[in-house]
């Protein structure tokens, strides 16, 4: 891979971020277009911000007016994607974390906030590429597996029972 540019944006006050969340985060992009083989040189921008912030844009953007984990804007669609100008790079899209649903759901899940953060990432990362899991079936499937896959790699594996 040529090289992935990943902006982090911190634009929520409540809850400190774990030191080594962006590299994390870096880590995560990175690995999941490892995954799919996409060698070519991409862009992705990362917003952290609150379950208010985030309950706003999906209003917005999804006319849902309740908070969730995290939100996915692709910029390209079945594998075309944008390209900026002025770098040359590949726009994959905006992904959006809620930093109060990652910590909750790392709590409820028993594992750290830093693997909930990369989970999001990962999860959103492949939505950004074209994966989907809201019809169920075959494709939630693939899309889990995937994402069971890179944490695996990254040394977040889930503990299995």
């Amino acid at each position: 891979m040529k090289s992935t540019k990943v902006t982090i944006y911190d634009k929520q006050k409540n809850i400190k971020l774990p030191t080594g969340i962006r590299l994390l985060v870096r880590r995560a992009c990175h690995a999941t277009l490892l995954a799919e083989g996409i060698e070519d040189s991409c862009e992705v921008d990362v917003s952290f911000v609150d379950d208010e912030q985030i309950r706003q844009m999906n209003h917005d953007y999804r006319n849902l007016d309740v908070s969730t984990d995290v939100l996915s804007f692709p910029m390209g669609e079945k594998g075309q994607f944008d390209v900026n100008p002025e770098t040359g790079m590949f726009l994959l899209g905006d992904i959006v974390i809620s930093v109060d649903h990652a910590v909750s759901q790392s709590e409820l899940y028993g594992h750290s906030l830093q693997r909930e953060i990369a989970f999001l990432t990962v999860h959103s990362m492949l939505h950004l590429l074209g994966y989907d899991h809201v019809n169920g079936g075959l494709e939630e499937t693939i899309m889990r597996e995937k994402q069971d896959q890179i944490l695996d790699e990254l040394g977040l594996s889930i503990v299995k029972q």
